[in-house]
This record gives structure tokens, C-alpha cells and sequence, in this order.
């Protein structure tokens, strides 16, 4: 009897025990402490601020800190929907590829929750903005450069007012800009080649596609340049044409004027034309053409 009420008494202590380490084990992993507010503050209020200081100081970990609690915690806070763009701004300034990624879902959540409020052009900017960052060379992938390039175009169609406005078309340009210089760089290595049918099929397609591609000089240079190379040189002349008008600074402008004037001249004919005989060559293949054959092979005639 005695043993058993030892044992008892034994395992009652061991499970007490465990209890209380587990208990202890659960305070210790209960996370940091919240941090005592100040007499009449509001926390949501608190938490806004701290998180805006931190993101001010690029002190993006503890920015994302701040603002969560307020996502999270605070649904019916006046500072939720701007802690909703603090936090997609903090995982922007973050810059790697995972925190861009989750940038831009704070940001197309932000749209769908609030897709009236009046800071709706900022979000749709930064969710723009995701996608460009993580734009490639022209020579790889461009899916990211695609998706910028629609964003950016909603932006400028919606927002057309905005005070990035500005920013907004700029960056879209640059995006058509890396897309047209995949096709470009692939014609100027085709026309490096001498293959000259594709060079011209690249860069009329950047032509139909991106009109204000803004490296279009070289375009037109080489375009026209490709056309007299198989004897078509009546179709640079208004590529030429264009160049002039439309640019005032390009180091193919002193090209494009002289080769405006050998085409009007007749003298660009030389690059393209086949070489004429000489006079001899010419009376020794006359002269070969009227010496009778037989059985196929020239007969000397002697005189």
C-alpha cells in the first residue's frame, strides 16, 4: 500500500511537472510582449505611426510588423486600408523576388478591397511597379516585363489624372522598350549575318508593334540599310525620311542624309548592281558564242 501511494505520489509530481514546463515552454513562444501604449493612445493609431517611421527608415522588417498588426487585428480601423499600402511598400522596399511577389498581392488586394478609395492609383503604381522590378534582359524571359506593361497600361488608362502620371508612361514606354529590343537585337544579328529577308522581318515588326519604340533611329537606319542590300532601294528613302523628321539628335543622321542623295542620285545602285564585264572579257565571250561545236566541243579553225 505504501508503495503504491509513493508511486502514486511520484507520478502526480512527474505530470505537475511537465504541466508547468509546457506552460512556461508556451510564454516563452508566446512571441515578443506588445509594447506598453502611452496613457490615451489608440493602438491602431500607435501602430500606424510606428510603422511609418520604421518604413521611412527603410527598416522594412519592422515596418511589415507594425503594419500587419493592424491588417490583422484592427479590421474596422481608420488606418487599415493606408497599413494596407505601407505593408505592400515595405515588402517593396525589401527588393528581393520572394518580397516583390508579396508586394504586389498587398497591392492587388488593396484594389479589390478598396477598389473606390482614393488612393486606388497609388496601389495599381506599385502593383506596376512589382512586375517592373523584376523585369529581365531583353535576351530572357520576358513574362514579367508583359505583366508590368499591362499594369502600367491600366494605370495610365484609369488614372489618367494621378500625380505619377508622368512616372506612369515613362516606365510604360521602357517596357515596350524591352520588349522591342528582344525582336531588334535578333534583326541586327540576322543583318550582322547578311541575312538580310530576316533582319527586315524583325524590324518591321517592331515597327508595327511598338510606333515610339524609342531606339526607332537605329531601326530605321538599318531597315533601309537591309532594303538597298537586296536592291530595294526606293523603299528606305521614306524610313530615311522619317529618321530626319523625327529626330534631331542620332548618330545615323549624317548617314541617312548622303545615302538619301546617292539613292536620288543613282549612285547607291553601285552596292547592289551586278559588276559589268569588261570589254575584253565581253568580245572574248562574243567570240566564243559564234565558234561552231561539234559533238558538244569548241572546233579550233585555222587560218
Amino acid at each position: 500500500m505504501m508503495i503504491y501511494l509513493t508511486r502514486s505520489l511520484s507520478g502526480r509530481v512527474l505530470l505537475g511537472t511537465v504541466l508547468l514546463a509546457v506552460a512556461l515552454l508556451a510564454v516563452g513562444c508566446g512571441g515578443k510582449k506588445k509594447p506598453a501604449l502611452p496613457p490615451g493612445t489608440e493602438p491602431d493609431k500607435y501602430l500606424f505611426d510606428q510603422g511609418s517611421v520604421a518604413l521611412n527608415k527603410h527598416k522594412w522588417l519592422k515596418a511589415r510588423e507594425y503594419f500587419r498588426q493592424i491588417v490583422d487585428e484592427y479590421p474596422q480601423s481608420r488606418f487599415r486600408s493606408d497599413a494596407k499600402l505601407g505593408l505592400g511598400d515595405a515588402y517593396l522596399g525589401d527588393g528581393s523576388i520572394e518580397s516583390l511577389i508579396l508586394g504586389g498581392n498587398e497591392f492587388r488586394e488593396f484594389l479589390t478591397l478598396y477598389p473606390t478609395n482614393e488612393r486606388a492609383y497609388y496601389a495599381q503604381y506599385k502593383l506596376a511597379l512589382s512586375h517592373y522590378n523584376q523585369m529581365l534582359a531583353p535576351q530572357r524571359d520576358q513574362s514579367q516585363t508583359k505583366e508590368a506593361l499591362k499594369e502600367f497600361q491600366t494605370f495610365v488608362e484609369r488614372y489618367p489624372d494621378s500625380p505619377l502620371i508622368n512616372e506612369g508612361q515613362r516606365k510604360l514606354q521602357e517596357c515596350h522598350d524591352r520588349l522591342s529590343d528582344a525582336d531588334y537585337q535578333v534583326g541586327f544579328m540576322y543583318y550582322r549575318s547578311k541575312w538580310y529577308p530576316g533582319a527586315i522581318a524583325r524590324f518591321k515588326a517592331v515597327l508595327k508593334e511598338d510606333p515610339t519604340y524609342s531606339r526607332r533611329d537605329a531601326l530605321y537606319w538599318y531597315l533601309s540599310d537591309c532594303y538597298i542590300r537586296v536592291g530595294l532601294a526606293p523603299e528606305a528613302l521614306p524610313l530615311l525620311d522619317r529618321m530626319l523628321k523625327e529626330f534631331e539628335k542620332s548618330e545615323y543622321l549624317a548617314r541617312a542624309e548622303k545615302t538619301i542623295g546617292d539613292i536620288k542620285s543613282g549612285a547607291i545602285g553601285s552596292l547592289t548592281a551586278t559588276p559589268k564585264k569588261d570589254d575584253k572579257a565581253k568580245k572574248k565571250d562574243e567570240t566564243k558564242k559564234d565558234e561552231p561545236k561539234k559533238d558538244g566541243k569548241t572546233v579550233e579553225i585555222k587560218k
